[in-house]
């Protein structure tokens, strides 16, 4: 039985734009409550305007653990969680200000919502079907060179999924997921709400990764690594299972990138089956 029916009680942070307004919509044509969070008023605005159904809009800064004690009073308890929210800027080493703002958003805005509604999670009865989505990023697994705080963030919120997959283990009526998309037109990657911007034909659509995330969900599948238009399936497998090679064989760290290795990744990653 899946949590998308109609009367579940849905929560979603970042929810005003990208693949949280997706998820949204998603929610509602299946005669969901939603409950959409998000720090910016205007794209938020948009969304009040856009969506159609029983709607909640709340502006809040999930960053901040006291706001999640305003979200609960107005949202009360869900059945869907999505803990979605999250920001992209650049930065490098001495800028501290980038990577407190990532690491608030990205991190503890995950951190504040599960320490807020788990604990309702896990008194529930298995009579009716619950679900926790938590946005992560490939860049989290993969970790590519250039945003370090960015891809810290990700990969500590794969971690918290893990390890709440695991502690709800034993509470059959909920489910916990890590969705990881693929290259999306989302605020992101240039696709800003309000905008007439063409989406790249390499990228997925929010409306996809949606789809694709209620598709593995009903699969019963933690892991949801999204392909796009540009990366399969098997390429993701193998650029993972290179990385986690750095450290089995005891090369030197994102070898993909280094000039000495990244010629004998390729060749792996081109014979490798998965």
């Amino acid at each position: 039985m899946s949590v998308f029916k109609s009367g579940s009680r849905a929560l979603i942070t970042g929810g005003a734009s990208g693949i949280g307004l997706a998820v949204a919509q998603l929610c509602l044509k299946h005669g969901m409550r939603v409950a959409v969070v998000d720090f910016n008023k205007e794209t938020l605005a948009l969304a009040k305007s856009s969506l159609k159904g029983d709607v909640q809009c709340l502006q809040a800064d999930v960053s901040q653990e006291q706001t999640w004690k305003g979200i609960r009073e107005k949202v009360g308890d869900v059945d869907f969680l999505m803990l979605n929210a999250g920001v992209g800027e650049r930065g490098t080493w001495g800028d501290s200000e980038y990577f407190q703002k990532i690491l608030s958003t990205n991190l503890f805005g995950v951190v504040n919502g599960l320490n807020t509604y788990v604990p309702t999670f896990q008194a529930r009865s298995n009579a009716s079907p619950a679900a926790i989505v938590i946005t992560g990023s490939k860049q989290g697994i993969t970790n590519p060179p250039g945003n370090p705080a960015y891809n810290a963030s990700k990969a500590a919120v794969k971690t918290l999924a893990e390890h709440l997959s695991w502690d709800l283990r034993e509470n059959k009526g909920v489910s916990v997921h890590l969705l990881v998309p693929g290259w999306t037109f989302t605020g992101l990657s240039g696709n800003v709400p309000g905008a007439s911007t063409e989406k790249p034909a390499g990228a997925w659509s929010s409306e996809q990764v949606a789809s694709y995330m209620e598709a593995k969900m009903a699969d019963d599948k933690f892991y949801i690594i999204c392909p796009d238009n540009d990366v399969s399936e098997a390429t993701d497998k193998k650029r993972m299972l290179w990385t986690v090679g750095d450290v089995v064989n005891g090369r030197p760290p994102l070898t993909r990138w280094r000039d000495e290795w990244k010629g004998k990744a390729e060749e792996w990653m081109g014979k490798q089956e998965v």
